[in-house]
């Protein structure tokens, strides 16, 4: 035959192409299974058809392995296409659903936290030495075993006093009873002294720096940077584990430190929490305070 020529019209390979041109291309998934067929039953059940177990084979041609559903939960059905899920789907929770969609993710503190929620506005005290751009984060007396010894003294000055002057009255003492009502008088002014002080001491934390403000007449006003701590840690004893307070000790860059030793604040753990998270979280600190607005603005 030459170059050229067509082949004849009953050419059986020319009859064969145009058969295979013009055969519909196959669905992957048909809408039904297909009927069973006659021949050797196949073991196999394929996944998705369960209710059509009579899947057969006829000779060597494989039938039934394609309709196997690609989504159905299970290992991969023989000759089906599409990745098997062997697991129950993912699930969330209304907080992790909150997160996403950028709304409010709870409380200002995780859960099982120990730290004490961030406090909204300064006392008149402490307001008076911020300065408009500084963001206040918190104030804290000492704890109330600061005064342990002025209350053992003021109980033990009475103690005494009832003793004393009951018995300088029974041997007729006047003089003498009232010089050790005096001296009471003096000593129950005192502790009330150390009492009121301690309610003036304030320890003042901002998104700055850290204080210490005391004094009544006289006023101690003693401050440090948070960018120049460099080191800082607190120290509970047995009896500051049983009664939650501690004592906590700043390092510094400079070598005169005019805020160095600040002893018996309360809550010690929640109190160092707070202040690192301020040193390297600020922006964390400040997120969850906009959340905690942005709450309030909507009246929940």
């Amino acid at each position: 035959m030459s170059a050229g020529a067509e082949p004849p019209e009953d050419d059986p390979n020319v009859r064969r192409n145009q058969d295979r041109d013009t055969e519909p291309i196959p669905r992957a998934r048909p809408e039904s299974p297909p009927e069973p067929l006659s021949g050797q039953p196949y073991a196999g059940e394929p996944v998705g058809y369960a209710a059509h177990a009579d899947y057969t084979t006829d000779g060597d041609d494989f039938v039934s392995a394609a309709y196997a559903d690609p989504l159905t939960d299970g290992d991969y059905a023989r000759g089906g296409g599409g990745r098997q899920y062997s697991g129950s789907p993912p699930t969330f929770s209304q907080a992790e659903f909150a997160r996403l969609q950028g709304g409010d993710a709870g409380p200002s503190v995780p859960p099982g936290s120990r730290m004490a929620p961030l406090e909204d506005e300064a006392s008149r005290h402490a307001a008076r030495y911020l300065f408009p751009t500084e963001k206040f984060r918190g104030e804290w007396k000492r704890h109330w075993i600061q005064l342990a010894k002025e209350g053992l003294i003021a109980a033990f000055a009475t103690i005494a006093m009832g003793y004393i002057a009951g018995w300088l009255t029974k041997h007729n003492q006047t003089q003498l009873r009232t010089a050790v009502l005096i001296i009471w008088a003096l000593a129950i002014l005192w502790c009330a002294w150390q009492v009121v002080d301690w309610w003036y001491d304030r320890f003042i934390l901002t998104n700055k720096r850290v204080m210490v403000v005391s004094g009544i007449f006289t006023r101690n006003v003693a401050m440090m940077p948070l960018q120049r701590v460099t080191d800082m840690k607190y120290v509970q004893s047995l009896t500051g584990r049983m009664f939650g307070y501690g004592h906590f000790e700043l390092e510094s860059a400079g070598q005169d430190q005019a805020l160095r030793n600040i002893r018996n604040l309360p809550n010690p753990n929640e109190l160092y929490l707070r202040i690192v998270e301020e040193m390297y979280e600020p922006e964390a600190v400040e997120a969850r305070l906009g959340r905690a607005a942005g709450a309030e603005d909507d009246g929940t």
